[in-house]
């Protein structure tokens, strides 16, 4: 049986590596499948014959057959050369693939305090992008709430990144164009998060609510129901005629699409995210789970402390310091925005957003000096910001 990761492989190998139009690609899905055409090994073991009944163009039959004889052999090289690194790391999409409820619950953050007292006395030590990241990751539940933990991590986190490149060219550290300036990403949609402008893709599908959506025939919500939404699909047809609510986003990496030197198909699945130019929603993760210390202790003053040697906290007492304090500061977020929502629109809260962040970031060195640098972020200066009434 064919699942909806046999089919996104197979539209990614067609429109990608036999460089077929994507719609006609669509549209033989059916007939491929019933030829038991369904990867690139099969159709290298068919011949132009049999391509060219489904396709009827030969120049472009002979192409599909000949791009599928070169992935094969190529894959069939790599997996020859990766056999004695069979024992590495594997990430998540490695292995059996999680449903997609699985994977938001997989990337669930610390729960946010709601002790005002506890907040208005917590001091963090960071970075300025670690901090940008959460201000942004949730700024996003309350400007687009319809987007999955996976989708708002992506975007914060390519937001993020296409500032820091920007500044990075300003500041000389970086002295070639951006991606973004390249004109790498256009056409794709365009979200704006606290100011910026980010490239996304969508992600047509993936359905992470458990429970079932009343009234609507093609709800999508396991590989059997994408890959029968795929396989409907006709030459005029479009995805988006088949979905009724918003999709699920991914944060476009424009330098992995630069690097890949070209575009990549989203599966609804996502369950190669290696293979997308894409801001990884674990990484962006990871990121901030680790990023929010306590301040250094300060400088003692008495002999006997100046003498002593400071005792090192282990990495676990460090891990448990770091995911407290990012539970303190999504708090102080949340109290933040939720005190905002109700009376501003989408659009000036993504603005005030930026503006609270630059009146709380640590402050740094200006110029390159600062680039990366660290400094106090005090919580009580988020609720100071709340509004009042």
């Amino acid at each position: 049986m064919t699942t909806a990761a046999d089919v996104q492989a197979l539209l990614r190998f067609l429109s990608q590596d036999a460089k077929v139009p994507l719609a006609v690609a669509m549209g033989k899905m059916k007939d491929l499948q019933s030829a038991s055409l369904t990867s690139p090994a099969a159709i290298m073991k068919s011949n132009l014959q049999t391509i060219q009944a489904i396709f009827t163009d030969e120049k472009l039959s002979k192409q599909i057959l000949s791009a599928a004889k070169r992935i094969s052999k190529k894959r069939a090289s790599t997996e020859t050369s990766n056999t004695s690194l069979s024992k590495r790391k594997k990430s998540m999409y490695d292995e059996e693939p999680l449903t997609p409820a699985a994977i938001e619950e997989s990337l669930a953050l610390p729960l946010s305090s709601v002790n005002e007292e506890e907040i208005s006395k917590a001091v963090l030590y960071t970075n300025r992008a670690p901090l940008l990241l959460a201000f942004a990751v949730t700024l996003l539940k309350y400007t687009m709430p319809e987007q999955p933990l996976s989708s708002r991590l992506s975007v914060a986190q390519a937001m993020v990144s296409v500032g820091a490149k920007a500044r990075a060219v300003t500041l000389g550290i970086d002295r070639g164009r951006t991606a973004e300036d390249e004109g790498w990403g256009q056409g794709q949609p365009v979200e704006k998060v606290m100011g910026r402008e980010v490239r996304v893709l969508k992600r047509w599908g993936y359905e992470w609510k458990e429970e079932a959506t009343e009234g609507m025939e093609n709800t999508v919500k396991t590989e059997a129901g994408i890959q029968q939404t795929l396989k409907s699909l006709t030459k005029s047809e479009t995805v988006e005629q088949h979905f009724d609510t918003p999709p699920a986003l991914w944060g476009m990496d424009l330098d992995a699409l630069r690097k890949s030197n070209g575009p990549l198909i989203p599966g609804p699945q996502a369950r190669n995210t290696s293979d997308l130019p894409i801001h990884s929603p674990q990484s962006a993760r990871a990121y901030i789970f680790k990023a929010f210390a306590n301040p250094p202790s300060t400088e003692a003053t008495d002999l006997h402390s100046q003498m002593s040697t400071p005792k090192k906290k282990s990495g676990a007492a460090l891990t448990v310091e770091k995911e407290r304090n990012l539970g303190l500061l999504l708090g102080a977020l949340d109290l933040l925005y939720s005190s905002w929502a109700h009376v501003l629109g989408r659009d000036e809260l993504d603005r005030r957003a930026w503006t609270w962040y630059v009146h709380v970031r640590p402050e740094v060195e200006h110029g390159v000096a600062g680039w990366g640098g660290k400094g106090k972020v005090k919580l009580a200066e988020f609720l100071a910001l709340r509004r009042k009434g």
